[in-house]
């Protein structure tokens, strides 16, 4: 609210961008952003070459230099929203294959969660190629056959036209199968708004990015929020200017003093 040259009805966005599970020091960031363009991600990222983990959202293609891996959670829901109320109706056939095809490759991941990305690289290939190579023959064999715009065609048509973004986890050890870390890092906050409502202003959105990017940075290191955000606040006004620069690099998570007091 009380944002110049817009109407309090207006939607805001905040941002979350994270690091992937296969990194000594996990990272989540929250950005307020007053739109969803995909311009506010590129400006953000401006800079970064690798792989990019998101949705099928078309506003990351501003993102250059990047590869896009997709996320087979959202894959696995399109067929989900296909069930019809009746699973033993035979219209639920196809969403119910369709559900055990990404459940095969999630299971799999699963066996591979502790691996090093180079083992797990190796051992994807090895036993989750032959589940896409079905899982592909059965979704081109099957795509023509509903009826077009039924939310099973949805769910065929998502599948094909994403099959590129889909398949690009295979190409690094380091890359997830899903964007739910993204997701999961979210969550507290989309269940908190429903508390709060709205920002105040642009810069209390901004204050709370930077809380909950310290919270969920915490949690992901393992840390217990309320020690860290706590040590923070007795430590972080001691440090003049220009010691601040040095002293924040002792106060990130990873350190190992940081680690030993705020732990859970």
């Amino acid at each position: 609210m009380k944002e110049p040259g817009r109407s309090n009805t207006s939607k805001s966005y905040m941002w979350v961008y994270a690091t992937s599970s296969h990194t000594a020091r996990p990272i989540r960031i929250f950005d307020y952003r007053t739109g969803r363009a995909g311009a506010h991600a590129s400006e953000f990222l401006e800079g970064f070459h690798g792989y990019l983990h998101t949705d099928a959202y078309a506003g990351y293609e501003k993102v250059k230099d990047v590869t896009r891996r997709l996320c087979w959670s959202h894959n696995r829901r399109y067929f989900h929203d296909a069930l019809p109320k009746d699973l033993k109706s035979a219209e639920a056939t196809l969403p119910l294959e369709g559900i055990r095809f990404c459940n095969r490759l999630f299971k799999i991941e699963e066996l591979c969660r502790d691996l090093s990305p180079e083992e797990r690289q190796i051992k994807r290939l090895e036993l989750e190629t032959p589940v896409l190579e079905a899982y592909w023959v059965w979704v081109e064999k099957n795509a023509d056959k509903v009826l077009p715009k039924s939310k099973i065609s949805n769910s065929f048509q998502y599948t094909l036209n994403q099959r590129e973004g889909l398949m690009n986890y295979l190409e690094d050890g380091h890359c997830e199968i899903s964007n739910n870390i993204a997701e999961n890092s979210i969550r507290p906050f989309t269940l908190g708004r429903r508390n709060w409502l709205f920002s105040g202003s642009p810069k209390g959105a901004s204050a709370s990015a930077v809380v909950y990017s310290l919270v969920e940075t915490a949690k992901a290191n393992g840390l217990n929020p309320y020690k860290y955000l706590n040590l923070l606040l007795e430590i972080l006004h001691r440090f003049s200017a220009e010691e601040r620069s040095e002293g924040i690099e002792q106060l990130l998570p990873w350190n190992p003093q940081v680690r030993k007091e705020c732990s859970t």
